[in-house]
């Protein structure tokens, strides 16, 4: 699926693996291979003809073949000296070549090499057929201005050379910058920079950076790098961190009145690019750096009017909130201003029971009684979950006078201990009107029944305002 998703977003080369590593592995890079990409399929070998062999194996394309040239990796992990990589370089290189195999040679630990024996390597990998060659930063070790020294020296070399930076001064991303400035034809990236350690290069900012600040256009899909960012993420169980740029949860999230007052006028006041340029929508929140610019628009999009010194009210409540480290959710930001303004509105659907039945070998199993508009009604539902169902059920419960979809669902918040409480948020839809509501318990099957159900009753409600104003 990865591989699927990278190919469509315009990678040229995915390097799928390491032959050497398993027989799943080797399973998982020939199942790539053979999947009909436009990309190039890529093993990482070491300069031992065994990782060549099994990579053949595995019907891929090239062979990103990685020999150590630092002293440090030369005697301290191979335990052979400069000779010997001169010589299994250029014997393994010509072995794939033999094998119809595209060969990327790379310089380990090139960083802390001496540039000299780097393209010393590189000579005898071009003698022996090499189609690319590749400098490794395998410690971030380089500062920029190094990077484009270097790069601008190697871009002489009669071959494409690749940059490949690790991320352990937080200057992947930089270095990478400088070495295609300089010349470098090829950049080693991964999608929201995962890696070894710190992670390496991370291809959204790469991208674009060079679209963005460099007006350079790539093939790159920059419209599918998010969707992309969060197949990875869910595959790998890696998070993406909230302030991780392109793809962060708050890259385009405002919550500063100043910000959110500038947004208003022109959106490039506070966004270096459009969220929409990389598959994304931007997004307003409350809390304690709210401001009434902020606020006034959400009341707005809730079709609520309030005068000055209402709005200063509700300002201060949010602050309030936010000063205790709270979040304020649309769900909280309508009580409020309905209290502030004084409306007042009975709950249309009430939970009366709940009982979920699940189990390894029990399809999960809800039964639900709600109180809509004055009436008992009793349904069930399955799901593949005890969630699920007792979602299923609840939207059946109230299918008859309130047609909602779940779009959106996911635990925010859980804090620690025994008690731990589950804090869930929900975007639900109702015709052309969507919203996002929480719940707040112990149990998540709760939570979650209680935020769907608040979504409900505030999409009904404003459907009431709604009919009422047409009447």
């Amino acid at each position: 699926m990865i591989a699927s998703k990278l190919d469509a977003l315009g990678v040229d080369i995915i390097e799928a693996g390491s032959a050497i590593t398993s027989a799943g592995e080797r399973q998982a890079i020939k199942k790539v291979a053979n999947a009909g990409l436009n990309a190039e399929i890529c093993s990482y070998c070491r300069i031992r003809k065994e990782d060549i062999d099994l990579a053949i194996d595995c019907d891929v394309d090239s062979i990103h073949l990685v020999a150590p040239v630092s002293d440090l990796h030369i005697t301290q992990k191979l335990k052979k000296t400069r000779d010997d990589v001169l010589e299994l370089a250029a014997g393994m290189t010509e072995y794939a070549k033999q094998h119809g195999l595209i060969v990327e040679l790379s310089g380990e630990d090139a960083s802390r090499a001496e540039l000299g024996f780097v393209k010393a390597v590189y000579q005898k990998g071009i003698e022996a057929g090499a189609d690319r060659l590749c400098f490794c930063d395998t410690v971030g070790v380089l500062v920029p201005d190094r990077s484009y020294d270097i790069f601008k020296e190697l871009g002489e070399l009669p071959r494409p050379v690749s940059v490949h930076c690790h991320d352990d001064f937080g200057l992947a991303t930089s270095n990478t910058i400088a070495a295609l400035r300089a010349g470098a034809r090829e950049a080693h990236v991964t999608i929201n920079g995962i890696g070894e350690r710190a992670g390496n290069t991370a291809l959204e900012e790469v991208a674009m950076s060079l679209e963005a600040l460099f007006g350079l256009k790539t093939k790159i899909n920059s419209k599918a790098l998010y969707t992309t960012s969060r197949l990875v993420s869910r595959m790998t169980g890696i998070p993406v961190a909230p302030n991780k740029a392109i793809v962060g949860g708050n890259a385009f999230t405002h919550e500063a009145g100043i910000h959110v007052h500038g947004l208003l006028a022109n959106t490039s006041t506070y966004e270096p690019i459009t969220p929409e340029r990389v598959g994304r929508e931007r997004k307003i929140v409350l809390g304690k750096h709210a401001g009434k610019s902020s606020v006034e628009l959400a009341l707005r999009e809730f079709g609520l009017e309030a005068d000055a010194k209402q709005v200063d009210e509700i300002v201060t409540r949010i602050k309030e909130l936010g000063d205790k480290g709270k979040r304020v959710t649309d769900a909280d930001l309508q009580i409020i201003a309905e209290t502030v303004l004084g409306i007042y509105q009975e709950s249309k659907v009430k939970l009366e029971e709940l009982t979920v039945v699940a189990g390894n070998t029990v399809t999960p199993t809800a039964s639900i009684k709600l109180k809509v508009n004055g009436n008992e009604i009793v349904e069930a539902g399955v799901g593949v979950g005890p969630v699920d169902a007792a979602i299923s059920a609840l939207r059946k419960a109230v299918s008859g006078v309130a047609d909602v979809q779940l779009e959106e669902y996911h635990v925010d918040a859980i804090t620690g201990g025994t008690d731990a409480l589950v804090e869930v948020w929900v975007k639900l839809s109702r015709g052309g009107e969507s919203i996002t509501a929480r719940g707040a318990r112990a149990d998540i099957i709760m939570a979650s029944v209680e935020a769907v159900l608040e979504g409900i009753n505030r999409l009904m409600k404003n459907n009431h305002k709604e009919d009422h104003k047409e009447t």
